[in-house]
Order: structure tokens, then sequence, then C-alpha cells
């Protein structure tokens, strides 16, 4: 028997298809070309090549799409799906570009090729989570997008404890995908589907239900480093190579976020009064605990993995609204956090790579002395991750709130409960704002005999952080961002 396949569901499928062509290309080039390590033969082209190809796979899918359900249904596209994507291929596209002095070192030049090909993997992965209208689809779109995210983890498996770093992340991420897939089982066997569309109709306040939301909740609390689920973030941060900690601590937990929020607003929009009670507990825990913990911290990776347990809490915060402008203020919140996030773990990169690996908080006493450029754009980025106008990060917060205190006026019921929980974030701001200038006055107020030395950023460093720069300053003023975002979204 012949069965014809319609090949034209993968016109749908742009963004998935552009990627693994490039992955295609990635991967015959790698094994094509000769490397010889110290010669003129190093592949120096080999990153200019990718980003190259990342920047056209965004230019090809940076316009909006229409709603279109591929594969049975299982598939789907919208136009907010396709600027998550296009945010997220942004996001990445910064990694490369800066990653490109670090993987001209001795130990990691020879593995230049294996980084892209798992970077990229990671990003098809992401792709599908996003796209995802079925738990089966999700659930393969989620461990292609951890497996290599836990190789890149260890990727530098001889120096900071990145092997340790790797062998904690795979083994969190096995427990907590253990612990969705028995989520999803409970879903299963109380509806009888695993489609989204046809699960929602059947979803009730049972026991089951609530425990199987429960516990796909804990699986994804896992991927976003929300409290409880946040252990592993500090220990993986500070061993991983910062370039992955970087890509992982902004692109990883923006597909996450999203997801949740999708599914959250689409499977169990019956039970919206029981996630919205359990998300607003965990957006506290996630925002209190972490901002107490950063205040703390002496090594300046575990200090940017506590600030990613809080920021992935002011994440969270859009998605109680349940609105189209919940799911825009995350979406801008996401942007917003790339560039800024980036920003900072571009510098921290740099740092490394010229200090023998230098990441102490106070070894950046009187950074401003000897590199003032490095140290103005740390302070702004830093600004940013700390609401401080008039950089985008203000904005993004603002809408975060905003989305909130809308929801709040929709569900009467939780009105004051919502409101309640927006002005702990607000008030667990103020204490961010006090940790983030910790940093800034270790730069430009604290006294050090021996600063840490001047010296000259790679171009691609360079570039990297003028793209993030440009963000954190526009991103917030121009308000064709935040339409591009809101029109898609409604």
């Amino acid at each position: 028997m012949i069965m014809n396949i319609d090949y034209s569901q993968f016109l749908n499928m742009i963004p998935e298809v552009t990627l693994m062509a490039i992955l295609v290309i990635v991967f015959l080039v790698d094994l094509f070309t000769s490397f010889k390590p110290g010669t003129d033969t190093q592949r120096r082209w080999f990153n200019p090549l990718v980003s190259v190809l990342l920047l056209a796979h965004i230019f090809i899918n940076i316009f909006p799409t229409e709603a279109a359900t591929t594969f049975g249904g299982m598939y789907i596209t919208s136009p907010i799906i396709g600027v998550i994507k296009t945010i997220l291929a942004f996001g990445t596209l910064i990694v490369v570009v800066q990653a490109r002095e670090w993987l001209e070192r001795k130990d990691t030049a020879f593995k230049e090729g294996e980084f892209y090909l798992l970077v990229i993997s990671t990003l098809v992965g992401m792709n599908f989570m996003v796209s995802s209208n079925n738990f089966l689809l999700f659930f393969l779109g989620l461990e292609l997008a951890s497996v290599p995210m836990s190789t890149l983890v260890a990727f530098d498996k001889y120096r900071h404890n990145s092997a340790e770093a790797g062998a904690k992340f795979i083994l969190t991420a096995v427990f907590s995908s253990g612990i969705m897939l028995y989520g999803i089982s409970f879903l299963y066997g109380s509806t009888g589907t695993l489609y989204f569309e046809d699960m929602v109709g059947k979803i009730t306040a049972s026991p089951m239900n609530i425990i199987g939301m429960v516990f796909f909740f804990s699986g994804l609390g896992f991927k976003i480093s929300l409290v409880p689920f946040h252990f592993w973030t500090a220990d993986t941060y500070q061993g991983a190579p910062t370039t992955v900690t970087g890509y992982l601590s902004v692109i990883s937990k923006g597909a996450a976020a999203f997801a949740l929020c999708a599914i959250l607003m689409k499977v169990f929009a019956p039970m919206v009064i029981y996630w919205q009670y359990m998300l607003m507990i965990v957006i506290v825990l996630s925002i209190t605990i972490a901002n107490l913990f950063a205040i703390h911290q002496t090594d300046l990776k575990r200090f940017m993995a506590f600030s990613s347990i809080s920021q992935a809490g002011y994440i969270m915060l859009a998605v109680v609204g349940n609105s189209a402008m919940g799911v825009t203020a995350l979406a801008y919140y996401i942007l917003i956090y790339v560039v800024a996030n980036l920003a900072v773990f571009t510098i921290i990169s740099a740092v490394e790579e010229h200090n023998d690996g230098t990441v102490r908080i106070d070894s950046y006493n009187g950074f401003y002395q000897t590199n003032p450029r490095l140290s103005f754009i740390m302070t702004i980025a830093l600004f940013s991750l700390g609401g401080i106008p008039p950089f985008a990060g203000m904005f993004s917060k603002f809408f975060a709130f905003m989305a909130a205190a809308e929801g709040a006026q929709i569900t009467t019921a939780m009105g004051a409960t919502i409101y309640a929980v927006v002005l702990i974030a607000l008030v667990n701001t103020v204490i961010s704002l006090y940790y983030y200038l910790l940093i800034v006055k270790a730069m430009f107020i604290k006294h050090n005999e021996n600063p840490l030395p001047t010296f000259k950023s790679h171009f691609n460093t360079k570039l990297a952080l003028a793209i993030c720069t440009l963000g954190i300053v526009a991103f917030g003023v121009v308000s064709y961002v935040y339409d591009w975002i809101y029109t898609a979204a409604i």
C-alpha cells in the first residue's frame, strides 16, 4: 500500500525546517573541513558562518505567520508562537557571537562544531515545545532540548567543575522529567487523550487532575528554576562554561516559561483558580528566597544564578493575569531579559578568558579604573535587571505588574490576593536593587590596589555587547517592539 504524504505541512514549520537545514550544514562543514590548532586553517570563518545562518533564520521567520495546525493537530503555530521563536533565535545568535573568544581557546577549539550542533539542537527542541498541541510532542521537544543542554553544561569537563555541574543537571532533569510524565499519565488516565484541545473539555477539579497538574507544574518548574525546584541552579551555573550558563539562564528559561504559560491557559483553563493560587505561592517564594540568598553570594556566577531564580518569579507574574496582556508581558519580559542577562554573562566570560577564570565579586573591585567601558555596560545591564529607569528592564517589570493587576480586576474573587502578590513583588524589587548595586559599588567605589588589568576585548565580544546595549536602551522606549508582540498575542 502506497501512502500519500502531504509534504505541504512542512510549510507551517518553517522555523524548524530552517533550523534543521542549519544543523545539517554545520554538521557537514564540521565533518569535512580540517582543523589544525594554532594555524591559519583554524576555521576562523566557522563562527561567522553559523552567525550568518542564524541571522538568516531570524529574518525568514521574523514576520508573524497565520495560525495553523498540522500533523494531526499535534503541532500548531500562531503569530505569538512565531514571535517567541524569533526571540529565542535572537538570544541564541547573541550567545553564538560572544562564544567565539571562548571557543578559540586551545582546549575547546577542536570542539567548536560540537558546540554549535548542540546549541542548535536545543533550539529545535524548544521550538517544538512552544508549538506542541499534544503532551507527547511537548515531552519529545523537552527532551530534545534537555539532553544536549546537559552536554553543553559538561562541555568544559576539565575546568571549573563542569563535569560535576553536568552530572547534577542531567540527574535532576531525569527526576523532573519522571515527575512530569507521572503527572501527564494522571491527566491521560482521567481524560483519555493527550491533545490539549480535547483535554480542556474533559478537565475537572478532580483529585486526579489536580495531582496531574501539580506534578506537571513541578517538572517544568525545574526548567524555569522556580522555588522549590531551584536547588540545581547555583551549582550548575557555577560549574558550566559561562557562555553555556548565559544560554541556559535566558533561552532555556524563556522557552519553558512560555510553554508553561500556554499549557496552563489552554489545558487547565477550567482549573484557573487552582493554578493561580499555586503559581502565586511559587512566585512569592522564588522572588523572596532568591533575593535573600543573592545578597550573601561571593561568586558572581552563583550571584547571577539566584538573580535568574528571582527573575523567573517576575516572568511568571505575568502569567497570573491569564490574559492576552499577560502573554504579551511574558514575551516582552523574556526579550528584555535576554539582552540584559547576556550582557552581564558576556562581560563575565571576557574577564574569565583574560584573567585566569576570575569570577569572584571582590575581584571586580576597582574594575572601572582599568576597564571603564565594560564597567559602564555591566552597570546599565544590572540597572535593567533591577528595573531602574529609563532602561528596558523597568518597562518589562511594569508590564508584568500591569498584567497581574489586570488579572486581579478580571478575577474578583482572587483580586485581593493577586494585589498582595504584586505588592510583595514590588517590595522585592527594592531588595534586588540593593544587591545589583553591590556589583556597581565594587566596580566604581571600592578601592583595589591590584584591580583587574586592562585588556582588549575580542571583536565578537564587542559586537555581542553592542547588540545587548542597544536592546537595553532601545527596547524600552521604542514602542514598536511591544506593539509587535501585543499584536501577535491578541
